[in-house]
């Protein structure tokens, strides 16, 4: 079984974050593993507060999985703080970690801001290490410092991120209304499109976070990058289509859409 390591944020009500991560990875029956560099305070309606762990505990639990257990691909979320960013960047060069995706988390869905503006920079630093970086349009246009309204605008954000070091970039087009497209810029210099169907659905919580994973988790498993991606946008697909409804706000995704059908789920 192969072994995959994420490392972001806690979302105490489990549609995001460490918890959305670890269930996609074992969906795609991999074996996961966590490093949470901050805990938060959420549901479904929005985040409430942030509370970021030290330096050294969070060095810490990289040791502790590094120097015992052979990582296989790496998923990195939620890194709120300057000194998050340098630590996981400078632990992941130090441990010569592989099949690293990056999703730069910058802002959850009801508007709170999950890095702080500082950080960016160090943010495009740690960008350089990733084998793939997972923007969505917002975090693409901050990165990219540029406005996205089209697909020539998105393969456009793609390459100036591409040169700031990751092997290969996938720009999300969720965020645009006419057509859910995401794009891959591949180390080969190949542009892929992803074509998404749009579901009809408010339950769209951890969307990012379980993409990315499942993706690391194919990477891990020793699938090309065209191929893990094409495994993600289907796993994510079928989760979003069997999303439901937990609490007031924006539900989560089906992470595990056969069991629920075979344990009798009521998705109402």
């Amino acid at each position: 079984m192969k072994k995959i390591l994420t490392i972001a944020g806690s979302d105490s009500c489990g549609g995001a974050g460490i918890q959305a991560d670890l269930k996609a990875i074992s969906a795609q029956g991999a074996y996961g593993m966590s490093v949470i560099t901050a805990i938060t305070a959420q549901n479904t309606q929005g985040v409430f507060s942030v509370e970021e762990l030290s330096k050294e505990i969070i060095e810490g639990q990289l040791k502790a999985i590094f120097d015992d257990i052979k990582v296989d691909g790496i998923k990195v979320g939620m890194l709120s703080s300057k000194y998050i960013i340098d630590t996981v960047n400078e632990q992941l060069i130090k441990y010569k970690g592989k099949n690293i995706v990056i999703d730069p988390v910058m802002i959850s869905k009801s508007g709170f801001n999950l890095l702080r503006p500082e950080a960016v920079e160090a943010l495009t630093n740690l960008i350089k290490i990733a084998d793939l970086v997972t923007p969505n349009i917002p975090e693409a246009e901050v990165l990219a410092n540029m406005k996205i309204e089209t697909e020539e605008d998105m393969i456009e954000a793609g390459k100036r991120i591409k040169s700031m070091g990751p092997k290969n970039v996938l720009i999300k087009g969720g965020h645009r209304m006419d057509k859910p497209t995401d794009i891959l810029l591949t180390e080969a210099g190949e542009i892929i499109k992803y074509e998404s169907k749009r579901y009809e659905t408010k339950n769209t919580h951890g969307t990012g976070c379980t993409l990315s994973s499942t993706i690391a988790s194919y990477l891990g498993k020793g699938y090309s990058m065209e191929e893990a991606v094409g495994e993600g946008k289907k796993y994510i697909s079928k989760a979003i289509e069997n999303s439901f409804s937990i609490g007031h706000g924006v539900g989560p995704v089906g992470h595990f859409v056969e069991l629920y059908k075979k344990a009798g789920v009521d998705y109402e």
